[in-house]
């Protein structure tokens, strides 16, 4: 883009939009421009913090008139960075946070810039909670429109599974509501085709009755891993549906690896207590515990290990079980990691999630399985090797978790050269998004908002 189309497309959006405007060299551009993943570094011509759908649609058109890339802005998790495109417009809705609770229809009413955060917390407040990520900074619409793991989905599904409606904005500036009453072929796609066919800015999540849960974290010493994640394995077998347990790798008391499990019990807390007990006689603990406590305080675990500014690259597969081989191979990454900070988490789907028929929305993946992520994290040293040794690290653990994976991968967490992967984890479901895409977005316009294009 040219500095003079630049500063007609700043021009024109200063005027028509209510939010702030920046352009570079503005006093404020470079914090616009920051995202959760301090590797990070795009410069685009234009970012639009948008105060209200208006202002999104405006600068959807502008950005169309003018023939420029733009991509959308929600939490800025997107390890990838897909948030920001250099040299473009970037609708940024992180202004656009208002949540409205509906204890009676049990329905939350989100902005499309809204947090996991502003949604559960007022849905605790009135007994209620709703299927999220582990992170309470991450946007919730960009979770949701991927999937969305967590510690309720054996109880309540996906996050996608409880979107009920939302709306949209398409590629054209037409405003539409993707529902069962509305438009169900949009809601269909939304539901795991990320970005791809439109702009949410506002939706509308199933809320359920949730008290208190019953979780926490527990570590044990890396020596004891292999015998840990076996006995994790066991526990996965016969969990039921108010059960899903996280476990992997993280930074241990001493400095270096722990093996952990993170157990999520949704459902009464005496017969929680019994559920949860053999996950505390897999090794000896080193530290952590299990308690009852709100659903909102239990996502704050992993807070300390998501950082805004560290710098990240993230690796995954989805393994049909966990096998001897591939515990060794979680093992041994947690063994080479380059940094404290890193990360290996591997979240169960089963239960309520499995129930929805692999048609019923653009997420095809039904069968139990367990999602790995491989998470470098990492502080830049000017005087080190750069990001280069903790890119191979990711790609060297999950090529080892390759052997038995399924086809494809979670596509919130596979990067801009995974797309045959991202097609493969469509599966049968692949053309028909396709066929969304080229009805809802047939110029390509909203190509990089996407979490990945199909």
């Amino acid at each position: 883009m040219t500095q003079t189309t630049s500063s007609g497309i700043g021009a024109r959006l200063r005027a028509q939009v209510r939010g702030p405007v920046w352009q570079e060299h503005d006093d404020g551009y470079d914090d616009a421009r920051r995202v959760w993943n301090g590797a990070v570094d795009r410069r685009p011509a234009v970012v639009v913090r948008c105060v209200d759908a208006a202002d999104v649609r405006t600068a959807l058109l502008v950005a169309r008139d003018h023939g420029v890339p733009l991509s959308v802005r929600g939490g800025g998790h997107d390890w990838a960075g897909r948030a920001l495109t250099d040299g473009g417009v970037v609708l940024d809705l992180s202004a656009l946070r208002d949540v409205e609770i509906d204890a009676g229809a049990g329905v939350a009413a989100a902005q499309g810039g809204a947090l996991v955060a502003d949604v559960v917390d007022p849905a605790d407040a009135v007994g209620l909670g709703t299927a999220t990520a582990v992170v309470r900074t991450v946007g919730m619409a960009g979770m949701t429109l991927a999937g969305g793991y967590g510690g309720l989905v054996g109880r309540f599904g996906l996050a996608l599974d409880n979107l009920l409606s939302a709306d949209v904005l398409l590629a054209d500036g037409t405003q539409v509501v993707a529902g069962p009453t509305g438009d169900p072929e949009l809601l269909w796609a939304l539901r795991g085709g990320g970005g791809n066919v439109g702009i949410v800015t506002a939706a509308r999540y199933r809320l359920h009755p949730l008290g208190p849960v019953l979780g926490g974290m527990v570590l044990y010493p890396k020596e004891q891993a292999v015998g840990v994640l076996r006995g994790y394995r066991e526990v996965l077998a016969t969990a039921p549906d108010e059960l899903t347990v996280m476990a992997g790798f993280v930074g241990g008391p001493d400095g270096g690896a722990a093996v952990y499990v993170a157990p999520t019990w949704s459902g009464d807390l005496a017969a929680g207590e019994a559920a949860v007990a053999p996950l505390l006689r897999l090794g000896t603990p080193v530290a952590g515990g299990v308690g009852p406590m709100p659903y909102p305080e239990l996502i704050r675990m992993f807070e300390a290990g998501a950082q805004p500014g560290q710098h990240y690259a993230l690796g995954t597969r989805w393994l049909p079980t966990l096998t001897d081989d591939a515990i060794e191979a979680l093992a041994e990454g947690a063994a080479s990691w380059l940094s404290p900070s890193s990360l290996l988490a591997l979240h169960h789907f089963h239960g309520a999630a499995t129930r929805v028929a692999p048609d019923a929305t653009a997420f095809a993946l039904r069968q139990e399985h367990v999602l790995a992520e491989v998470i470098a994290a990492w502080r830049p040293d000017p005087a080190g090797s750069g990001p280069a040794p903790h890119h191979a690290w990711v790609e060297g653990v999950a090529e080892a978790l390759e052997p038995g994976a399924l086809p494809g991968g979670y596509p919130n967490i596979l990067g801009p050269a995974d797309a045959d992967r991202v097609r493969l984890g469509f599966g049968a479901n692949a053309d028909r998004l396709l066929a969304a895409k080229r009805r809802y977005d047939p110029d390509g316009v909203l190509t990089a908002i996407a979490a990945m294009s199909p």
